[in-house]
């Protein structure tokens, strides 16, 4: 297993763009190693990898951007364990890795729902963030919620939409838009949420910007 982690990172070397390193560091994104690979590259090294649940374990553990993203790419779903989804949470120490830990992997865990409304009532930014998101996901995806969960995902977005944190504020102004989109009476219910939070109610669109 070292010897696929070193050869993996000696791919990372080839693969490297600076003025990407550069404009995160530029931005406040520090990682303990950054090569600047972008997300397109990581991608194509996922496919030629395949799932594997061990390598994508022991990539985590190595301090660098391209091996966490790279470990949230290669993680088998239906294999990894909540108890090790939230070890990864714990470790989870920027924007960056939150989003596509929750695009690459989490959105798609068989106990997605519970994790996601788990998170979004977090205290912690980056918990919050990964709650909305896979929850814009699995909106999109028309998984509707039950009378609880929806009762629920009002009141936490309400609160997060008046949060501190942009980034918060905008994951859950883009999952409260695919809420709307599951239907009129979904629809409604947020745009009293927006009312609510005097947020203008154009913003309720199918159209609306969200995770890619």
């Amino acid at each position: 297993m070292n010897e696929k982690i070193k050869e993996i990172k000696q791919s990372f070397r080839l693969m490297m763009d600076g003025s990407v390193a550069q404009s995160m560091r530029d931005k406040g994104v520090d990682y303990h190693l950054n090569w600047g690979v972008t997300l397109p590259r990581l991608r194509e090294k996922a496919d030629e990898i395949g799932k594997n649940y061990d390598l994508a374990i022991a990539l985590w553990k190595e301090n660098v951007r391209e091996c966490k993203i790279l470990a949230t790419m290669i993680m088998p779903p239906d294999v990894i364990l909540p108890e090790v989804v939230d070890i990864w949470m714990e470790q989870t120490e920027t924007v960056e890795i939150a989003e596509q830990a929750s695009m690459n992997l989490y959105q798609y865990l068989p106990y997605a729902p519970m994790k996601a409304f788990e998170w979004m009532a977090s205290d912690k930014d980056l918990y919050q963030l990964c709650g909305f998101h896979v929850l814009s996901r699995l909106f999109m995806n028309r998984q509707e919620p039950n009378e609880r969960g929806i009762n629920e995902f009002l009141d936490q977005a309400q609160v997060a939409l008046q949060s501190q944190n942009l980034t918060v504020r905008k994951a859950a102004l883009n999952s409260l838009n695919r809420f709307a989109d599951l239907g009129l009476v979904y629809q409604r219910l947020a745009e009293n949420i927006l009312r609510m939070v005097k947020i203008p109610e154009p913003h309720i669109s199918s159209s609306s910007d969200i995770l890619e």
